[in-house]
Protein backbone atom coordinates (compact mmCIF):
# COMPACT_ATOMS: atom_id res chain seq x y z
CA UNK A 1 0.00 0.00 0.00
CA UNK A 2 1.60 3.24 -0.77
CA UNK A 3 2.69 5.82 2.06
CA UNK A 4 -0.20 8.09 3.08
CA UNK A 5 1.27 9.74 5.80
CA UNK A 6 2.59 13.04 5.63
CA UNK A 7 5.73 12.95 8.13
CA UNK A 8 7.01 9.23 6.86
CA UNK A 9 7.42 10.37 3.49
CA UNK A 10 10.88 12.13 2.22
CA UNK A 11 10.49 15.55 0.48
CA UNK A 12 11.24 14.38 -2.59
CA UNK A 13 8.19 11.61 -2.50
CA UNK A 14 5.95 14.55 -1.10
CA UNK A 15 7.16 16.42 -4.31
CA UNK A 16 6.19 13.36 -6.34
CA UNK A 17 2.75 12.97 -4.89
CA UNK A 18 2.04 16.34 -5.47
CA UNK A 19 2.72 16.55 -8.95
CA UNK A 20 0.11 13.79 -9.38
CA UNK A 21 -2.34 16.22 -7.60
CA UNK A 22 -2.82 14.56 -4.68
CA UNK A 23 -5.08 15.57 -1.64
CA UNK A 24 -3.74 17.20 1.44
CA UNK A 25 -5.43 16.23 4.54
CA UNK A 26 -5.38 18.09 7.59
CA UNK A 27 -6.32 16.39 10.81
CA UNK A 28 -7.64 18.95 13.70
CA UNK A 29 -9.05 18.22 16.90
CA UNK A 30 -7.40 19.85 20.39
CA UNK A 31 -6.02 19.34 23.64
CA UNK A 32 -8.40 19.45 26.14
CA UNK A 33 -10.06 17.61 29.14
CA UNK A 34 -12.43 14.45 28.31
CA UNK A 35 -13.95 13.95 31.94
CA UNK A 36 -11.93 11.70 34.29
CA UNK A 37 -11.86 8.81 31.90
CA UNK A 38 -10.29 9.52 28.40
CA UNK A 39 -7.07 11.67 27.38
CA UNK A 40 -6.95 14.83 26.77
CA UNK A 41 -5.54 13.98 23.41
CA UNK A 42 -8.81 12.30 22.16
CA UNK A 43 -10.39 14.46 19.41
CA UNK A 44 -6.83 14.92 17.83
CA UNK A 45 -6.83 10.86 17.91
CA UNK A 46 -10.01 10.54 16.75
CA UNK A 47 -9.79 12.60 13.75
CA UNK A 48 -6.12 11.37 12.86
CA UNK A 49 -7.19 8.19 12.88
CA UNK A 50 -10.33 9.42 10.90
CA UNK A 51 -8.59 10.88 8.23
CA UNK A 52 -5.48 7.73 7.85
CA UNK A 53 -8.36 5.20 7.39
CA UNK A 54 -10.65 7.66 4.60
CA UNK A 55 -7.42 8.34 2.60
CA UNK A 56 -6.15 4.83 2.77
CA UNK A 57 -9.95 3.66 1.76
CA UNK A 58 -10.26 6.35 -0.98
CA UNK A 59 -7.79 4.70 -3.43
CA UNK A 60 -6.49 8.30 -5.21
CA UNK A 61 -3.50 10.08 -3.92
CA UNK A 62 -3.33 11.29 -0.49
CA UNK A 63 -1.09 12.59 2.27
CA UNK A 64 -2.12 12.88 5.59
CA UNK A 65 -0.58 15.74 7.88
CA UNK A 66 0.17 15.28 11.10
CA UNK A 67 -2.50 16.40 13.19
CA UNK A 68 -3.07 20.18 14.76
CA UNK A 69 -3.68 19.32 18.31
CA UNK A 70 -4.83 22.80 19.50
CA UNK A 71 -8.33 24.54 18.43
CA UNK A 72 -10.54 26.52 20.43
CA UNK A 73 -10.81 24.91 23.38
CA UNK A 74 -11.18 27.95 26.19
CA UNK A 75 -14.63 26.43 27.27
CA UNK A 76 -12.74 23.28 28.93
CA UNK A 77 -10.35 25.32 30.82
CA UNK A 78 -12.27 24.49 34.12
CA UNK A 79 -11.80 21.91 34.13
CA UNK A 80 -7.79 21.30 33.63
CA UNK A 81 -5.53 19.89 31.19
CA UNK A 82 -6.35 22.41 28.45
CA UNK A 83 -4.30 23.93 26.01
CA UNK A 84 -5.76 26.17 23.58
CA UNK A 85 -5.35 29.11 20.84
CA UNK A 86 -7.42 31.90 20.60
CA UNK A 87 -9.66 33.01 17.17
CA UNK A 88 -7.05 34.96 15.37
CA UNK A 89 -3.65 32.69 16.31
CA UNK A 90 -6.07 29.96 15.08
CA UNK A 91 -6.40 31.06 11.38
CA UNK A 92 -3.27 32.37 11.23
CA UNK A 93 -1.97 28.74 11.56
CA UNK A 94 -4.17 27.02 9.10
CA UNK A 95 -2.85 30.42 6.81
CA UNK A 96 0.53 28.76 7.18
CA UNK A 97 -0.85 25.88 6.37
CA UNK A 98 -2.52 26.32 3.52
CA UNK A 99 0.61 28.56 1.93
CA UNK A 100 2.97 25.89 2.99
CA UNK A 101 0.69 23.42 0.81
CA UNK A 102 0.83 25.65 -2.32
CA UNK A 103 4.58 26.32 -2.00
CA UNK A 104 4.73 22.43 -2.02
CA UNK A 105 2.86 21.99 -5.12
CA UNK A 106 -0.24 21.08 -3.52
CA UNK A 107 -3.62 22.57 -4.56
CA UNK A 108 -6.57 21.18 -2.72
CA UNK A 109 -7.06 20.60 1.19
CA UNK A 110 -9.47 18.53 3.43
CA UNK A 111 -9.72 19.62 6.71
CA UNK A 112 -10.63 17.02 9.04
CA UNK A 113 -12.12 18.25 12.67
CA UNK A 114 -12.85 16.16 15.85
CA UNK A 115 -13.52 19.18 18.09
CA UNK A 116 -16.93 20.95 18.26
CA UNK A 117 -15.25 24.36 19.14
CA UNK A 118 -13.42 23.96 16.30
CA UNK A 119 -16.79 24.06 13.65
CA UNK A 120 -17.58 27.65 13.35
CA UNK A 121 -14.49 28.73 13.07
CA UNK A 122 -13.60 26.59 10.14
CA UNK A 123 -16.33 27.37 9.02
CA UNK A 124 -15.31 30.90 8.36
CA UNK A 125 -11.68 29.74 7.76
CA UNK A 126 -12.01 27.65 5.25
CA UNK A 127 -14.40 30.46 3.23
CA UNK A 128 -11.64 32.96 3.67
CA UNK A 129 -8.67 30.31 2.66
CA UNK A 130 -10.63 29.23 -0.74
CA UNK A 131 -10.71 32.73 -2.03
CA UNK A 132 -7.78 34.06 -0.52
CA UNK A 133 -5.63 31.19 -2.34
CA UNK A 134 -7.52 30.17 -5.04
CA UNK A 135 -7.65 26.31 -4.25
CA UNK A 136 -10.47 24.60 -2.44
CA UNK A 137 -10.03 24.23 1.21
CA UNK A 138 -13.06 21.85 2.17
CA UNK A 139 -14.00 21.09 6.25
CA UNK A 140 -15.87 18.58 7.82
CA UNK A 141 -16.34 17.39 10.88
CA UNK A 142 -16.23 13.75 11.90
CA UNK A 143 -19.25 12.57 13.32
CA UNK A 144 -21.45 14.53 10.73
CA UNK A 145 -20.00 12.22 7.84
CA UNK A 146 -22.39 9.27 8.91
CA UNK A 147 -25.17 10.84 11.76
CA UNK A 148 -27.55 8.13 10.87
CA UNK A 149 -25.19 5.21 11.22
CA UNK A 150 -23.47 6.60 14.52
CA UNK A 151 -27.04 7.08 15.97
CA UNK A 152 -27.86 3.23 15.41
CA UNK A 153 -24.99 2.43 17.22
CA UNK A 154 -25.43 4.56 20.57
CA UNK A 155 -27.54 3.01 23.33
CA UNK A 156 -27.90 6.42 25.46
CA UNK A 157 -27.37 9.95 23.09
CA UNK A 158 -28.46 10.91 19.69
CA UNK A 159 -25.03 11.47 18.09
CA UNK A 160 -21.59 12.39 19.33
CA UNK A 161 -21.45 14.43 22.48
CA UNK A 162 -18.42 15.02 24.83
CA UNK A 163 -16.56 11.72 26.42
CA UNK A 164 -19.34 10.15 26.10
CA UNK A 165 -20.72 6.94 24.99
CA UNK A 166 -19.53 7.09 21.13
CA UNK A 167 -15.96 8.73 21.87
CA UNK A 168 -15.51 6.36 24.43
CA UNK A 169 -16.38 3.69 21.88
CA UNK A 170 -13.84 4.65 19.73
CA UNK A 171 -10.79 4.56 22.47
CA UNK A 172 -11.98 0.74 23.39
CA UNK A 173 -11.86 0.05 19.99
CA UNK A 174 -8.50 2.02 19.06
CA UNK A 175 -6.59 1.96 22.39
CA UNK A 176 -8.73 0.15 25.33
CA UNK A 177 -5.51 0.75 27.51
CA UNK A 178 -6.10 4.48 27.97
CA UNK A 179 -9.45 4.20 28.68
CA UNK A 180 -9.59 4.62 32.48
CA UNK A 181 -12.51 2.22 33.44
CA UNK A 182 -12.51 2.39 37.09
CA UNK A 183 -13.62 6.13 36.39
CA UNK A 184 -16.83 5.65 34.63
CA UNK A 185 -19.23 5.73 37.48
CA UNK A 186 -17.49 9.31 38.24
CA UNK A 187 -18.58 10.95 34.56
CA UNK A 188 -22.19 11.54 34.88
CA UNK A 189 -22.47 15.43 34.71
CA UNK A 190 -25.26 17.41 36.92
CA UNK A 191 -28.27 18.41 34.07
CA UNK A 192 -26.94 21.96 32.09
CA UNK A 193 -29.27 24.96 32.32
CA UNK A 194 -31.95 24.83 29.68
CA UNK A 195 -31.79 27.94 27.42
CA UNK A 196 -34.20 29.26 25.55
CA UNK A 197 -33.69 28.43 22.02
CA UNK A 198 -32.28 30.13 19.31
CA UNK A 199 -30.06 32.41 21.35
CA UNK A 200 -26.33 32.23 21.03
CA UNK A 201 -23.52 33.39 23.84
CA UNK A 202 -20.48 31.54 25.69
CA UNK A 203 -20.97 28.66 27.68
CA UNK A 204 -18.30 26.92 29.58
CA UNK A 205 -18.11 23.35 30.18
CA UNK A 206 -18.39 24.50 33.87
CA UNK A 207 -22.02 25.57 32.92
CA UNK A 208 -22.80 22.80 29.73
CA UNK A 209 -21.55 20.26 32.06
CA UNK A 210 -21.42 20.56 35.54
CA UNK A 211 -19.28 18.74 38.00
CA UNK A 212 -17.71 16.46 35.62
CA UNK A 213 -17.08 18.03 31.82
CA UNK A 214 -18.50 15.27 30.16
CA UNK A 215 -21.59 15.58 28.51
CA UNK A 216 -23.45 11.97 27.25
CA UNK A 217 -23.23 8.63 29.23
CA UNK A 218 -19.60 6.24 28.64
CA UNK A 219 -20.64 3.92 30.81
CA UNK A 220 -22.89 2.07 27.64
CA UNK A 221 -19.31 2.26 25.59
CA UNK A 222 -18.12 -0.56 23.78
CA UNK A 223 -15.04 -1.85 21.75
CA UNK A 224 -17.75 -2.82 19.10
CA UNK A 225 -19.66 0.37 18.83
CA UNK A 226 -16.21 1.99 18.03
CA UNK A 227 -15.28 -0.29 15.33
CA UNK A 228 -18.73 0.49 13.40
CA UNK A 229 -19.01 3.77 13.65
CA UNK A 230 -14.95 3.54 12.02
CA UNK A 231 -16.25 1.67 9.13
CA UNK A 232 -19.23 4.04 8.81
CA UNK A 233 -17.24 7.28 8.94
CA UNK A 234 -14.55 6.05 7.23
CA UNK A 235 -16.82 5.20 4.27
CA UNK A 236 -18.04 8.34 3.91
CA UNK A 237 -15.04 10.11 4.08
CA UNK A 238 -13.22 7.99 1.69
CA UNK A 239 -16.31 9.21 -0.99
CA UNK A 240 -16.07 12.33 -0.44
CA UNK A 241 -12.44 12.49 -1.00
CA UNK A 242 -13.14 10.76 -4.50
CA UNK A 243 -16.16 13.30 -5.37
CA UNK A 244 -14.66 15.76 -8.10
CA UNK A 245 -18.00 17.87 -7.14
CA UNK A 246 -16.25 18.87 -4.11
CA UNK A 247 -12.89 19.76 -5.69
CA UNK A 248 -13.49 22.28 -7.98
CA UNK A 249 -11.29 25.84 -8.37
CA UNK A 250 -13.43 28.30 -6.26
CA UNK A 251 -14.75 31.26 -7.95
CA UNK A 252 -12.46 34.11 -8.36
CA UNK A 253 -15.17 36.44 -6.49
CA UNK A 254 -12.80 39.10 -5.13
CA UNK A 255 -10.36 40.11 -8.71
CA UNK A 256 -11.49 43.27 -9.55
CA UNK A 257 -14.08 43.50 -12.36
CA UNK A 258 -15.30 40.29 -11.08
CA UNK A 259 -19.00 41.59 -11.71
CA UNK A 260 -18.44 42.96 -15.65
CA UNK A 261 -17.64 39.13 -16.95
Amino acid sequence: MPEIRWERMTGPELKALAAREALAVLPIGSLEQHGPHLPVWTDSLCAHEIALRGAAAAGIPVAVLPPMWMGLSEHHLPFGGTITLDHATFHAVLRCVVRSLLADGFRKLLIVNGHGGNIDPLAVSARELAVEFGIPVVVTTWPNLAPKEIAAQLATQPGIQHACEGETSLWLALDAAQVRREKLAETISNPPPNPPPGMVRFWSFEERAPRTGVRGDPRAATAEKGEAILAAVTAALAAAMRDPALWSTPDDVWAPGRAQR
